[in-house]
């Protein structure tokens, strides 16, 4: 078979390179060549590129069947830091990663109004003793942040990564106006990005929250590139993600991925985009609590006066622990989601799937019973392949990490990455 020769000097080619290097551990240069198709010369080239910017090194070697002993190459997690705030509905859950995807630190705090972010990033980035110069950036991820071609334009931070005093905008920059709702998105998140980067001297970037958890995922898990990675993401709303050779495909306005949008009954329940029956209306955290309310015998055993996550949990926790009619509610979401993902993954050829997001937390295992089953009867390619169905380790958190592996991954490949992430 002919090599897929790519430029030496390209910026794909060292993002391939890097992503071969993080999902096998540890691996020679003849390896590298064979399980990307580049050359040897153009591995050479890009593994003394990497080595001295300090992303990967040399861990040892093996024996080689030609009795030449092979070198060994690693990705050096502490070299490089990403950090990545999600603002969910009611907690700002802050991580941060190191060059394998792997966490360094957590903190979850409850959202406020005048949550400073800035001051939230010096604090959190100081209580982990993190160096400031290896700390590639912050990425800010929320329900559907609106990354408009608008907001795409190079990172003031990009060149010459300027000191977290210089341009220093009012203390007030990444806060919200007091009193105003938690819940900045679109312009106002494009806004506090510029601010934010002015005042703490580093690249940051915005994204929605599931395309997030999938990169999250994607890096964690240390998927191979080759695989077509989904990612369903269950919370207050359904979103989704992809990751397709080692990228997140975004679309051509940012907008990729909204499975809740997906209409599963036209004659059915209307949503606030105007279309009818769509499938979050039925399946997102949001549904299963309405549905849960209006079940009086319900309602009268279980403490769901509280808030939309509290009331979720309840019904989750009383579903995995054998009551009936708490199990029935989410099995029903699990069947309206099943239909939906199944017309998402016929479309796009899926080999692999996982659930995260707050509402798989508790009740992940009901959900993905449900879809494993719908896929094996009705998933076009079932013939074919079959579609790995798999639960979050980490579903909670899973887009806070991914807001940090967007700041490690447009930093040490930015073949991955959109222009406007290439800082």
């Amino acid at each position: 078979m002919a090599r897929r020769e790519a430029p030496a000097a390209g910026p794909g080619s060292r993002a391939l390179v890097v992503d071969v290097i993080r999902s096998s551990v540890a691996v020679s240069r003849v390896e590298l060549a064979e399980l990307t198709g580049l050359t040897q010369p153009s591995i050479s080239n890009i593994v003394r590129d990497l080595i001295a910017d300090g992303i990967i090194h040399e861990v040892g070697s093996i024996d080689s069947v030609l009795g030449r002993r092979r070198k060994l190459i690693a990705i050096s997690a502490a070299s490089r830091f990403g950090v990545g705030f999600h603002l969910g509905p009611e907690t700002l859950t802050c991580l941060a990663i190191d060059l394998t995807g792997g966490v360094v630190g957590r903190e979850a705090v409850p959202r406020r109004p005048d949550e400073d972010l800035g001051e939230r990033f010096e604090h959190f980035t100081r209580g982990l003793d993190l160096p400031r110069d290896r700390i590639e950036g912050l990425a800010i991820v929320s329900p559907g942040a609106d990354l408009a071609p608008a907001d795409a334009g190079p990172s003031p931070a990009k060149a010459g990564r300027s000191p977290a005093s210089a341009g220093r905008s009012p203390a007030s920059a990444g806060r919200s106006p007091a009193g105003a709702e938690p819940s900045p998105a679109g312009s106002d998140l494009g806004q506090v990005r510029a601010q934010l980067e002015a005042r703490l001297g580093v690249p940051v970037l915005v994204e929605n929250d599931s395309a997030a958890a999938a990169l999250g995922e994607f890096w964690s898990r240390r998927v191979s590139r080759e695989q077509a990675f989904g990612c369903i993401y269950l919370s207050t709303g359904i979103g989704a993600g992809f990751v397709f050779g080692g990228a997140l495909f975004r679309g051509a306005s940012f907008g990729a991925g909204g499975l809740g949008h997906v209409s599963i009954d036209h004659d059915g329940l209307p949503c606030p985009c105007g279309n009818r029956g769509c499938v979050q209306q039925y399946a997102s955290m949001r549904a299963v609590v309405a549905a849960g309310r209006a079940d009086p015998a319900l309602a009268a055993r279980l403490p769901l006066d509280g808030s939309e996550s509290s009331a979720y949990d309840a019904i989750a926790r009383a579903a995995v622990n054998g009551d009936a009619d708490a199990y029935q509610v989410l099995d029903r979401a699990a069947v309206r989601l099943s239909t939906a993902v199944t017309s998402m993954v016929n479309l796009l050829d899926l080999g692999r799937l996982v659930l995260t997001g707050p509402g798989v937390a508790r009740a992940g295992s009901i959900f993905a019973r449900r879809l494993r089953a719908h896929l094996g009867r009705a998933a076009h390619s079932r013939r074919r392949h079959s579609v790995a169905v798999e639960i979050s380790a980490q579903p909670g958190d899973a887009a806070g990490i991914g807001a940090a592996a967007l700041v490690v991954q447009a930093s040490v490949a930015p073949g991955h990455t959109r222009e406007f992430l290439n800082y």
